[in-house]
């Protein structure tokens, strides 16, 4: 059964974007669990088996039934639009133990005889216990398996956000909610957005408008159903994942190198999607102050054109930028 979000008529002025690393911890522990189901994240994968070999995950696993409901608390709507796992991991901590109680009643009700285990027993024992030994897990998950590589991930969901912007100030809402992902219809004669998916919700948004959230790790799922308290929210895969842990080398052409120098025609051909400086120097492996220079002169020149996403700058190929990167134009 789909999600069935319900606009009022001011829930469409609330629209807006956010990204979670929060939900990215959470989601990357989620792929650690059923590995088999995520072939885009192997290279990931393999790389850091060692340290998710060191995390004993299996408190968190407990709480993330096949199908079902997972405990809201643990990873909330963020407040702003890029918030910090440091301010996320925060607000798990402050959670009402009551709502932790029912969060996990509802999750280990969903896997049989999860409610029954040692682990089980033991969350539903103290709540607010484990309320600070989940997040204390969590904590330590974002370290070892998700923060070394969160500039990347960052700039990808932030192309995405930067890609559907462009198309809400193109084509208006109704376009927007149409090509945000596939499971997504739009009816305007009752103000409902559906979600074809794995689950049955339905919630009127009462003014507090929705957040859409581009997600790394929650490929090819979409994910909804927020109770209250919690913001009203949909997160869907970002686009671009297929290249995701691709390297950059071995795309430049020889002929733009010669042009413009091997690193700047480097930084120019790794702006497949806007990023910004300290994504593209974690991408090519060069100091953000040399990847800033080079971006100056690209811009400068033409070839790129800058804007300002939250406490960062974007930068993105021009017409003319995209033409001279391209082997066939040159």
């Amino acid at each position: 059964m789909p999600y069935h979000l319900h606009f009022g008529e001011a829930d469409p002025l609330r629209i807006r974007f956010a990204i979670s690393p929060l939900w990215e911890t959470h989601s990357a522990v989620r792929v650690l669990a059923r590995p088999r189901q995520q072939a885009y994240h192997l290279p990931w994968m393999r790389r850091i088996a060692g340290a998710a070999r060191e995390l004993d995950l299996r408190p968190l696993h407990l709480l993330m039934p096949r199908s079902g409901h997972s405990p809201d608390f643990l990873y909330p709507p963020p407040l702003g639009p890029a918030a910090s796992f440091e301010d996320e991991i925060e607000a798990v901590r402050e959670t009402d133990p009551a709502l932790v109680l029912d969060d996990f009643r509802r999750a280990l009700a969903d896997t049989p005889g999860a409610a029954e285990s040692p682990e089980g027993r033991r969350l539903l024992a103290d709540p607010a216990g484990a309320v600070g030994r989940l997040a204390d897990l969590l904590a330590l998950a974002w370290e070892a398996l998700v923060a070394p590589d969160w500039p990347r991930l960052r700039a990808l969901l932030e192309a995405d956000v930067a890609h559907h912007a462009r198309r809400l100030a193109e084509g208006g809402l109704e376009r927007l909610l149409g090509e945000v992902h596939p499971s997504f219809a739009w009816d305007a004669g009752t103000a409902t957005l559906t979600v074809d998916y794995n689950g049955d919700h339905i919630r009127p948004l009462d003014g507090q408008g929705l957040v859409l959230m581009p997600s790394v790790f929650t490929w090819p799922d979409v994910v909804s159903g927020f109770d209250p308290p919690w913001q009203p929210t949909v997160v869907y895969p970002a686009r671009g994942i297929g290249g995701l842990w691709s390297e950059a080398g071995g795309r430049t052409p020889e002929v733009l190198a010669r042009l413009l120098g091997p690193v700047r025609a480097d930084v120019l051909c790794a702006l497949e999607e806007p990023t910004g400086t300290t994504a593209l120097a974690h991408r090519l492996g060069r100091a953000p102050s040399s990847v800033s220079a080079h971006l100056s002169v690209l811009r400068d020149a033409g070839l790129l054109t800058s804007r300002r996403y939250g406490h960062q700058v974007l930068y993105e190929r021009t017409p003319l930028g995209i033409a001279v990167s391209q082997p066939d134009a040159m």
